[in-house]
């Protein structure tokens, strides 16, 4: 493991110093300090001609958002007389916009600048009928490795999507029937079974007939019927019986089941 650390820290290394990157020597150690020229509320000043527009992202006490000042010989430029967007194209192809609103003393942007705060941008801004753009790199936490450096350390990068992890997971549980597709059928009324329809483990229809009760205060007959399909799992009575309270045929659904994981054993201590 302290093999495979130092090699990719000495690739990193390689990488940030190696002048066959896409930027310059002095781009690149610049970006990496935060040498560029900034503003009064240390922002990055970006300037075109006589006119300048420091730009900062906000985040005391308050979600990221930036607050753009603007100046025209050095003097204060009042944020109404500025109209501004700042377009972020991130490394997954995602592209932020924003655009400013005057407030106080500067320009606050209309949404959040969310993490990682790490991406190209594209300002824009006109004062006075006069467009300035510039465009910089915004990068935190991003390394690049060479792509002979990385073969020779075994570094293989795939473009990530939906794919099958394993096509079989085998776990131990128990198989739990479906508490909703689960009943206890008995008799309505109190009385003698006269007739009994079905066996034990035979497959029913709902409304089928699974019995016949004579009503001991009736003397009428009235059939007990499945309440959904499903399979007989127990039957309790025979003919002749007395049906009471007790259920008489138990019927689930086994086509609607749970499966009840038990949690995996902790492996063995060597």
């Amino acid at each position: 493991m302290i093999r495979i650390l130092s090699l990719l820290l000495l690739c990193v290394f390689a990488a940030a110093c190696s002048p066959g990157g896409d930027k310059p020597k002095e781009e690149a150690s610049a970006q990496a300090s935060g040498s560029y020229e900034r503003g009064p509320n240390n922002g990055r000043l970006l300037r075109d001609g006589d006119f300048a527009l420091e730009v900062t992202i906000y985040e005391t006490n308050v979600p990221p958002h930036y607050r753009l000042y603007a100046y025209r010989d050095g003097k204060p430029v009042a944020p109404a007389d500025v109209v501004a967007t700042i377009k972020l194209s991130r490394l997954d192809g995602e592209v932020n916009q924003f655009t400013f609103t005057p407030e106080g003393n500067y320009l606050v942007g209309s949404g959040e600048v969310i993490e990682p705060h790490s991406f190209d941008v594209a300002v824009s801004a006109e004062h006075a009928g006069k467009k300035s753009t510039w465009s910089y790199q915004s990068y935190e936490g991003r390394v690049s490795i060479p792509a002979g450096i990385a073969k020779d350390a075994g570094i293989k990068t795939e473009s990530a999507g939906p794919a099958v992890i394993r096509d079989v997971v085998r776990l131990m549980g128990t198989v739990v029937l479906d508490a909703d597709r689960h009943a206890a059928v008995g008799a309505r009324f109190p009385g003698i079974v006269r007739s009994v329809n079905v066996q034990q483990g035979e497959r029913v229809r709902r409304g089928q007939t699974l019995a016949v009760v004579e009503g001991n205060d009736s003397m009428r007959t009235y059939p007990i019927t499945a309440p959904f399909d499903g399979v007989v799992l127990a039957r309790n009575t025979n003919v002749g019986d007395v049906a009471e309270a007790g259920a008489l045929f138990e019927l689930a659904d086994p086509s609607n089941v749970w499966i009840d994981c038990a949690p995996l054993a902790p492996m063995p201590k060597p």
